[in-house]
């Protein structure tokens, strides 16, 4: 019942394109060009074999091994009206978790300005959806969250972003699909980014995603809706606080197939400056898709047909040799449900991974 809601969307978004025009204004342009590299030592208690991917793969994804997480080149070319950018990216990011279809780029899109605060952009993205970035420069952890490994990292369309003020920026999206940067069927989906500026100290922003994901070929309708709201703050000169919480609803997806699933999370991450260059940090997540709409569905050790459940506690220290570049020491520990023994550790299954890893990484 949602795909005409869809269709609507979509001429709508189309409509309003073609009907605003490019303003005239004298052109003044620049291009910078720019590289970020992170390499890593992992150690996982789960055994996976020498050199296989872990469960929960983008960050640092092997186990007892020297990497590469991501190598990557960036051109950007400003203008008064018009703006481009692309990424290439290597290692064991796009390896591990990355689009098999264009996957090195990591994003190549162009935008022209429409009016003065209002700008569209077309081409492969970064999502624009989640509480935590892709890359580990751009988060207070190296490790990404599960939920975040679940959501949408990568994405292709068009969209919309107006700045009414310099606190407020509203963004829309018209999207082949979900973490897809190519269409899977005949439906788009549509997504919206709400993001207010608290001062200097900080931001809340509100952002989702909503679709239908499945193949033309199945009748029921999996019509999904994302949630995703996030609260940063500075609390003092030392102390930061990142706080998000996601909901996901997703039709005829729950164990039945006949009922809708409902997933939650939620992420508490704080940041304290103990010395110039040496900061600490922790991070704790909950986790909820019983159904297995998003991380599919396990036989536990009760024989019973589930989905994910499972608890992250992180903990890390970071030392900044410079503005740009920085060496993390970090441990985290995921608990799942105690029936879903879904590692192996010493021989025996278990619910419960350790893994301990040290992250060098450097920009410019």
């Amino acid at each position: 019942m949602h795909k005409p809601v869809l269709k609507s969307a979509t001429f709508i978004f189309t409509l309003l394109i073609a009907l605003t025009g490019i303003a005239q204004e004298k052109e003044t342009s620049s291009f910078k060009f720019s590289g970020y590299a992170d390499a890593y030592y992992a150690y996982y208690t789960d055994s996976v074999g020498p050199n296989n991917f872990q469960k929960f793969p983008v960050i640092s994804p092997r186990s007892n091994v020297f990497g590469i997480n991501v190598l990557q080149f960036t051109g950007q070319y400003t203008s008064d009206k018009i703006r481009a950018v692309g990424t290439v990216h290597f290692g064991d990011i796009p390896t591990s978790a990355w689009s098999p279809v264009f996957n090195i780029v990591q994003e190549a899109n162009v935008g022209f300005r429409l009016s003065k605060n209002l700008w569209l952009d077309a081409g492969l993205f970064k999502t624009h959806i989640g509480t935590e970035a892709l890359l580990p420069k751009d988060n207070i952890a190296s490790t990404l969250s599960v939920i975040t490994v679940y959501e949408p990292w990568f994405q292709s369309g068009a969209k919309l972003t107006y700045t009414p003020n310099d606190k407020l920026t509203l963004g829309l999206h018209l999207l082949n699909g979900y973490n897809t940067f190519v269409e899977t069927n005949s439906y788009k989906s549509i997504g919206m980014a709400v993001t207010y500026l608290l001062g200097n100290r900080g931001s809340i922003g509100y952002f989702n995603l909503l679709g239908e994901e499945y193949p033309d070929s199945i009748n029921a309708s999996h019509f999904r809706i994302l949630n995703n709201l996030v609260f940063t703050y500075d609390l003092t000169k030392k102390l930061k606080v990142l706080a998000g919480a996601d909901y996901i609803y997703e039709e005829n997806s729950s164990i039945s197939n006949t009922k809708p699933a409902h997933i939650y999370s939620g992420i508490l991450t704080l940041r304290y400056q103990l010395l110039n260059k040496l900061g600490v940090y922790a991070r704790g997540e909950i986790f909820n898709d019983a159904s297995g709409a998003l991380t599919g569905r396990i036989t536990d050790a009760k024989s019973k047909t589930t989905g994910y459940i499972l608890t992250d506690e992180t903990a890390g220290l970071e030392y900044k040799v410079s503005d740009n570049s920085y060496i993390r020491l970090e441990g985290r520990q995921i608990q799942m449900d105690k029936d879903q023994q879904i590692f192996r550790t010493d021989g025996a299954f278990t619910n419960v991974r350790t893994e301990v890893m040290l992250h060098c990484g450097v920009w410019f």
